[in-house]
């Protein structure tokens, strides 16, 4: 398992936040990519430009930034998940049952679109967790 990072929540308008880090923290968008650019591409045309999934640093500082999906939406205090990335398949899948007992699978743990398995949790104390394991380019998924 790797460093946690933050992953924060906005309701349309991360782009204007990540600038903001960007001159507030002196950092960097290492990457950015919005709701049309994935395969939900015309699903909402309000959600085109949207921010699906961005990752800032500055320095050792990392973290994620993305804008809420159609139909959702987060209030304050409801805005920041910890992402866990995983060198280990194994270690997801047990990691995330633990985080998820007694508490709300968001988004079952799966394959996805990007090469990851992936999944989200919001264990019984109310925290948001996110789980991630980017499958080598050469490894086989196993739904």
């Amino acid at each position: 398992m790797e460093a946690i990072i933050p992953n924060l929540n906005f309701n349309g308008n991360a782009a204007e936040a990540l600038s903001f880090y960007v001159k507030a923290l002196q950092g960097t968008v290492v990457h950015s990519s919005t709701f049309g650019e994935s395969n939900m591409a015309g699903e909402n045309e309000a959600f085109t430009d949207k921010i699906l999934h961005a990752l800032f640093r500055a320095g050792a500082l990392q973290f994620m930034v993305s804008d809420c999906p159609p139909d959702v939406t987060v209030s304050s205090g409801d805005q920041v998940s910890l992402a866990l990335h995983f060198s280990d398949l194994s270690e997801i899948e047990k990691i995330f049952a633990n985080l998820s007992e007694e508490g709300i699978i968001t988004m079952p743990l799966q394959d996805t679109f990007w090469g990851a398995r992936f999944g989200m949790t919001k264990d019984k104390f109310g925290i948001h967790w996110m789980v991630n394991y980017d499958y080598p380019k050469n490894e086989n998924k196993e739904a």
